[in-house]
């Protein structure tokens, strides 16, 4: 009987990995397209972050983000979503990335500012010092 496991050496079934990627695929946009469409029903199609406003013309720029990060709490009311343009979609995704590994923005860091300064003899290495 098998485990259901690969062992080493074992031939990778690509077909069958293939019918398990396009079904997960197929499934989250199933899940996507239905509270999209809910989220632009309920919400006002206006970046919730910088305000920017959208039309028919341009909806395809504004995507709806998850405030908890769980794609899968949808709940009907839409407390879970807000709509946000593709820029600050991406900025929500990266500061909670960040925070995931430990970075927070919004406390000071120990390190000391950069006192460097390249350009500081610049006239004496071009042969220019003022007199």
């Amino acid at each position: 009987m098998s485990s259901g496991k690969r062992r080493a050496g074992d031939a990778i079934d690509n077909a069958k990995l293939d019918a398990v990627v396009a079904r997960g695929r197929q499934e989250a946009e199933k899940r996507e397209a239905g509270y999209r469409e809910q989220s632009l029903r309920i919400h006002p199609w206006i970046c919730g972050r910088c305000s920017r406003e959208f039309t028919r013309a341009n909806l395809h720029e504004l995507t709806v983000h998850h405030k908890d990060h769980n794609h899968n709490n949808n709940p009907p009311d839409g407390s879970n979503w807000e709509n946000l343009c593709l820029y600050c979609h991406d900025h929500e995704h990266q500061k909670y990335s960040e925070f995931v590994q430990g970075y927070d923005s919004s406390t000071p860091t120990e390190e000391k500012p950069a006192t460097f300064n390249p350009f500081a003899d610049l006239a004496k290495m071009m042969g220019k010092e003022e007199k």
